[in-house]
């Protein structure tokens, strides 16, 4: 097999073979040696097996990627592959195979917790990419919906809505040529992600006879799914916001050995079941029973009811739902039903064909087959070619779905076909930031405006763009969500004098979370007590309960991040009449006054915190600009801490003119093993928004091997 590794100044690898599987081969083998541990931790995340090695902390994650049928999936969507995207998988997987114990021998994290690589099967990255995105749309926010609608009235099940914030988001923009300076299109952007050490994206070249494409993997997953460069074309994305996840309520009775759901039609329909064991490391295994109604997996069973939204246990005689009446020992769960489950289908045929693009027809064709996430997709070509659409499967149901759980046994929530994505011409600038817009048919909560507004006055303010300055887009830090809550302080009269002044102080703000910016931390600082006073209101104090049920769900069920999220809309709805606003902010005020304000930057308190699955303590991160609803968007959780965990997780400019010219970075380095040299060198430059350089010239690149 001839393929040839070489690797630029910050050790981004750029492959060269002789045919497209020896390139999938030269793929997996690198990404091994380069993040092996990495590697190993999202393949036992998408089979359930992390509690294994990382401890009791980790059985929830494992619980639910059991009950959910993850690994099952994967290989069910695996064997319903085309023979030619299988085999080109399995090339992948092989590299990996070949390239893990040597990968693992850098990596000190394996000898640490005495972890074991193990051989991949080829359905493999099918399951990373799964498990990476089931909790992508958001589906528990139905659990949240549900428990708001039963504790304020169905008027209020959107109350919280952030348009807001789930676990995931992203910028992009389409610049056509006649606003550039060469005459030629420009694509940037940045995926909004949980930032992770090491990190989510994986900067990395692929050439071969047939095509020559630059662009960020996911490490585990072959090809260039998200954002790649051609040479003649381009694409990026963002999530769409749709909602393509149900949510069933299920009634089960048992006999026996025999475990039965109430069907659509009123009978009991039969339920696959049986039980899996979960190692722990330190404790004892866990059993966990693992269920499939007709609507998909049970994810929330009788043992473990959600508060406000699930009953507890064995329900008695004439308690059940209707349909039910007079059935001792029924128990409810909910069960979860999402479209690769369904479909046996992730749309991984689209990843090798868009490797082959040539033009934006050539990307338009590979998203048609596109299945999971749902995403809004950017797309241009040296030709002129634009492209702007959404991909990804949808189904089409009742509205109600899209709310809040559903009953099993009513027939008319079924689903009942797939839904068109739409598309649309570009008219001066294409911007994609989750809000509503192109997408809006298919979902029912996005990202405030905030984000795609900032980003389109920013590019109407020039007519002659180039890559390099999209930079000063990526980094900006207007906080328009501010101005509400200030709004309100403004109309506040017999403050103290302290409050006063703190109060005119902000109010003269410019209203950027810059990180030398002492009001940005002191805008914060009030923003939290505000939110805590209105979590702690009489008039929200049914949702105040503690979460409960499964542990993977409950970063949804809190309440003070759901007000926190919904802050702006909060200060405006009217479905809470007896809220006194003015007298919380009030109050916030006068507590901050009252409290003696050390000289603090938001640098100072936002600081990032990488999620690791092998925390290291004596790790150090720098402290950051930006905010959720900012541009450069390092998301906190407002009214819980200033540290971030969310951001930019990786930032990217695609120069139609000369793809030599186009940028990159990602939030650490191309290097997985924390003592590398290239692990955190791309860190100083992410953190103040700088990009590095493509390289597309062999001979600027370092061979490392035949």
């Amino acid at each position: 097999m001839s393929t040839e590794v070489y690797r630029d100044a910050w050790g981004i690898p750029h492959l060269r073979a002789s045919d497209t599987r020896e390139l999938a081969f030269a793929q997996g083998r690198v990404t091994a040696h380069d993040r092996a541990w990495q590697l190993e931790v999202e393949r036992r995340r998408a089979q359930g097996t992390t509690a294994a090695f990382l401890g009791a902390e980790a059985v929830a994650w494992d619980r639910f990627a059991r009950r959910s049928g993850l690994d099952d999936t994967a290989r069910r969507c695996f064997e319903a592959l085309d023979p030619e995207t299988a085999a080109w998988v399995r090339a992948y997987v092989d590299g990996v195979n070949a390239g893990m114990p040597q990968g693992a021998a850098r990596d000190p994290r394996f000898a640490e917790t005495g972890l074991r690589t193990e051989p991949w099967e080829p359905w493999v990255p099918l399951g990373i990419w799964l498990s990476t995105h089931i909790l992508f749309a958001g589906f528990p926010t139905k659990l949240w919906r549900e428990r708001v609608a039963r504790a304020l009235g169905p008027e209020a099940t959107t109350l919280f809505a952030t348009d807001g914030p789930g676990t995931s988001g992203s910028n992009g923009w389409l610049v056509p040529g006649d606003r550039t300076t060469t005459g030629a299109a420009i694509i940037a952007g940045d995926p909004h992600r949980f930032i992770e050490d090491p990190g989510v994206y994986q900067q990395i070249r692929l050439s071969c006879p047939e095509y020559d494409v630059l662009g960020l993997a996911v490490p585990g997953v072959p090809g260039l799914a998200h954002f790649g460069h051609t040479g003649t074309a381009a694409w990026a994305i963002t999530n769409a916001m749709a909602d393509y996840q149900d949510l069933y309520r299920e009634r089960l009775r048992r006999t026996g050995t025999l475990v039965e759901a109430l069907g659509p039609d009123g009978r009991w329909e039969s339920v696959q079941h049986h039980t899996e064991t979960i190692e722990v490391a330190g404790a004892d295994p866990v059993t966990v029973e693992v269920l499939e109604t007709p609507r998909g997996p049970v994810v929330i069973g009788a043992d473990e009811p959600v508060e406000g939204v699930t009953e507890s246990g064995v329900m008695e005689s004439g308690l059940a739902e209707p349909g039910t009446e007079g059935i001792e020992g029924t128990e409810e769960a909910v069960a979860l039903r999402y479209p690769p489950r369904v479909r046996n289908d992730l749309g991984f045929a689209a990843l090798p064909a868009l490797l082959r693009a040539r033009t934006v027809a050539d990307i338009d064709r590979a998203f048609d087959g596109w299945a999971e996430p749902v995403n809004v997709v950017h797309a241009a070509d040296t030709e002129g070619g634009l492209l702007h659409r959404v991909a990804g499967a949808v189904p089409l149901r009742p509205r109600a779905n899209s709310l809040r759980l559903v009953p099993a046994w009513e027939p008319e929530h079924a689903w009942q076909g797939w839904a068109e994505t739409p598309s649309e011409p570009v008219q001066g600038f294409a911007v994609m930031a989750n809000a509503r817009g192109i997408a809006s048919p298919l979902g029912v909560e996005f990202a405030p405006p905030h984000r795609a507004n900032r980003i389109r006055d920013l590019l109407t303010g020039s007519a002659d763009w180039s890559g390099r300055d999209m930079a000063s887009i990526h980094t900006d830090t207007h906080l328009a969500s501010a101005a509400p809550l200030l709004a309100l302080a403004k109309e506040l009269a017999y403050l103290s004098p302290e409050a006063e002044a703190l109060r005119d102080r902000l109010l003269t703000w410019n209203q950027h979370m810059a990180a030398d910016s002492s009001e940005a931390a002191l805008f914060s600082a009030l923003r939290t007590l505000v939110i805590r006073r209105i979590a702690a209101d009489p008039s929200l104090a049914a949702l105040s309960a503690l979460p409960t049920g499964p542990e993977v769900f409950h970063p949804w069920l809190y309440l003070v991040p759901r007000v926190g999220y919904a802050l702006e809309g909060i200060l405006a709805t009217d479905l809470l009449p007896d809220l006194d606003r003015p007298a919380h902010v009030r109050a916030a005020l006068e507590e901050l006054a009252a409290t003696p304000l050390p000289d603090t930057t938001w640098g100072d308190v936002h600081v990032l915190t990488p999620w690791q699955a092998l925390p290291d303590p004596e790790a150090t991160w720098p402290g950051l600009a930006g905010d959720h609803d900012c541009v450069l968007a390092t998301s906190s959780v407002p009214g819980v801490t200033d540290r971030t965990a969310r951001g930019p997780a990786a930032r990217y400019v695609w120069d139609l003119a000369r793809r030599e010219d186009s940028l990159w970075a990602v939030p650490l380095g191309a290097d997985g093993v924390p003592a590398g040299p290239h692990h955190r060198d791309q860190l100083p430059l992410w953190a103040q928004g700088e990009l590095v350089p493509v390289v597309t010239d062999w001979t600027r690149l370092t061979k490392e091997s035949e």
